[in-house]
This record gives structure tokens, sequence and C-alpha cells, in this order.
């Protein structure tokens, strides 16, 4: 993923050069991995090269290259892997993040909330753990807080992907949850914002917004400043969850996103808050 291309540009802008290179690195070869998934050719063998499978045993390769197992054959590797000890970036993130894209390969369901929080941990927080420890954090709490903003991201992720996640076969939207607001599966292929299918995503939309919070009040004081770039992701996402809902929650006709200009005055914000020590 190019940093310059997405929601995380404006978090990215308030690092030094240095960070900034390295948080780059980290989401190039994440991105690289969900890739192999989302644009592999549907219907191939495990066997072939060119199956999402195949490519991801050669990421889990590639990032063994990365730990020293060898020499890196991608760009995103080679980029990556002087970056690992330079940053003490766990392994187990990295691999973390390859099983959740892997989970893509082996369900396109989710009973339970629970069963789509581990994805969460996987596909979201783990990446949130490898950046913080490029941030710099000193109070062990804060990891918890990376733990917590990822769920929040990836469940506004999954929200805003509801039409574009259906093309592909995919509801990440627990089964639970849809019961529960007596929204079946045609109800949301039909595009259509109806009584339940609103309710249900009122309903995920609050689930998202009660984990940024919980992240917010879970960050310590004395990492505030440094995670001011998460900081800034969390206020341009906690804005595509306002946009979502001044829509009506139609998140069927196209990809709701905020406009750069009003991400630079999030990021603006939040980095002058973050300075000026509010």
């Amino acid at each position: 993923m190019s940093g310059r291309d997405t929601n995380f540009y404006y978090s990215f802008l308030v690092l030094p050069a240095e960070k900034r290179r390295a948080i780059v690195a980290v989401w190039d070869f994440c991105r690289s991995v969900d890739d192999a998934v989302d644009e592999a050719p549907a219907g191939l063998e495990a066997s072939d090269p060119r199956s999402a499978a195949s490519q991801l045993s050669a990421w889990r390769g590639e990032l063994a290259a990365c730990y020293g197992a060898g020499d890196p054959a991608t760009p995103q590797g080679r980029a990556l892997a002087p970056l690992v000890g330079r940053f003490g970036l766990p392994r187990d993130a990295f691999e973390a993040v390859i099983d959740g894209v892997a989970m893509d390969l082996g369900r396109s369901r989710y009973a339970t909330f629970d069963d789509l929080r581990e994805y969460c941990l996987r596909v979201a927080s783990a990446v949130g753990l490898l950046c913080i420890e490029i941030f710099g954090y000193t109070d062990p709490l804060t990891r918890g807080y990376a733990v917590d903003l990822g769920i929040a991201l990836q469940l506004t992720n999954i929200v805003r992907d509801v039409g574009a996640d259906l093309a592909r076969g995919r509801i990440y939207l627990p089964a639970e949850d849809l019961a529960r607001f007596g929204c079946g599966e045609d109800d949301l292929r039909r595009g259509a914002v109806t009584g339940p299918v609103r309710d249900l995503l009122a309903y995920e939309c609050a689930r998202a917004r009660a984990f940024y919070e919980k992240a917010e009040r879970e960050l310590p004081r004395a990492d505030r400043r440094r995670m001011v770039a998460a900081r800034i992701m969390a206020g341009i996402y906690r804005a595509i969850l306002d946009r979502i809902e001044m829509s009506g929650y139609d998140v069927f006709d196209g990809t709701i996103r905020v406009p750069r200009p009003r991400r630079a005055i999030i990021a603006a914000a939040i980095w002058a808050r973050a300075m000026g020590g509010r």
C-alpha cells in the first residue's frame, strides 16, 4: 500500500523521515500480503503459483528471509529487512497478519463477534503492534491501545466496505447481529437501506465508536504525544463513521470517503492538540 494513497497519509506526515519510511515499509509489506488474497485469480489450484494460497506461502518465506533466513526477493522484503532489528519489530505480529489474511481463504462468514474479533486482531491489531514499535512507547499499556484501535479501524472498514465485500462473496458482519435486527443476507445484497439494514449498520457503527473510545481511554499520558500519528488515523476513520451515518447508512452506492482537505484539517487539529499537551 502506498502511504500517499491512503487515509493514513496524513498521519505519516507528522513522523520524522526515518520513522515515516519504516511505517511505509511495514504498510507495503502487509498490504502486499492482503493483495495476495484479494487480487489473486479465482478458481486456481492451491499449487498454482498464481493462487492465493501459494502467494501467501511465498510471503511467509519472504518474512522468514527478513528475519535472517536468506535474502529477501521482493522490493517489500528488501525494504523491510533492515528495519526489523532497527525497530525491534516482532515477527509474530507479521505472522498474525498472514494468518488473518489466510482466514479469508477458508471462510466468508462470521457467526459471532468473538469470531470476527479474532480476525480483527490478526489483520489490524497486529499491524498496530508493529506501528507502535516504530512510533516508540514507554508504557506497556500502550499495547492495549494499539490492539483496541486496530479493532476500531477494522470495524470501520467492514461497515464502509459492506457492498464491496458482498461483491467478493464475503460478509464480515456477524450472523448473530443480522439475526438480532431481522436482517437477512438477501437484504444486504439488495443494496437498499431498509429499516433492519439501517438498524444493523447503526449498531456496527456504535460498536466501532466504542472501541475508539476504549482505545483513547487506555492510552497512557506518557505516550500520548508519541502516538499522535495513530491518533490522527483514529480521527480520520471516525470521520468515515460520521459520513456513513450522515449518508443514512448507504454503504452500497460507492465507497464513502473523507475528502482530502477534511483529512488534512483533522490531522492538523489533532497534531496541534498533541503538541500543546491537551
